[in-house]
């Protein structure tokens, strides 16, 4: 099955300051080892960068840019969006048909906005996606902990058969692009 790494918005004003996201120094780390395995394995990584006309996630601001300590290659692949869903007005699907992806592994931030969003989108147009558990992250809200919601969004996504492919969790720690362990 072929696989592609796709990394939400983990960029710099999601990650330090006042929109810092629940230990987003874990959160790079834990990603930078999921895209050494994405890359070992040969499968593609997909970095998605969220854009507003003004703000701190303004296209080029320092706040737009990936956050620091990631590790990047110059074949991995930049998609760009300007809502809580990887697909929609972008090329996501077309570069992921080009690819031969079959099975999405997603990981990023917010988990209650792009995340779930782009998780369920994936669904809906058939790919199964693994979700790794321990790399998606998000701040907390004025009625929930940023742990409360990940803990939602984990079961609630992982529950989800209504639309066929299904979602499945894994720990940072369990992923493996082996064809030999699947991920489904």
């Amino acid at each position: 099955m072929n696989f592609a790494l796709l990394v939400i918005d983990v960029q710099q004003a999601l990650c330090e300051g006042k929109y810092a996201a629940f230990q987003a120094p874990l959160l790079v780390q834990r990603i930078n080892v999921l895209t050494q395995k994405s890359r070992s394995a040969k499968a593609p990584v997909i970095w998605v960068h969220h854009e507003e006309p003004e703000g701190p996630l303004q296209h080029g601001t320092p706040g737009w840019q990936l956050a620091n300590g990631l590790v990047t290659r110059t074949d991995d692949i930049l998609v760009r969006k300007t809502t809580s869903d990887s697909f929609l007005r972008t090329g996501l699907e077309r570069l992921l048909k080009a690819h031969g992806v079959e099975h999405l592994m997603i990981c990023g931030l917010q988990t209650e906005y792009c995340v779930d969003t782009t998780v369920r989108r994936a669904l809906g147009l058939g790919y199964p996606v693994t979700l790794v558990s321990d790399a998606h992250s998000t701040i907390d809200s004025r009625v929930l902990t940023a742990t409360q919601i990940i803990a939602h969004h984990n079961l609630t996504l992982s529950c989800m058969d209504s639309f066929g492919p299904r979602v499945r969790l894994l720990a940072a720690s369990e992923v493996s692009f082996d064809p030999a362990k699947p991920a489904e």
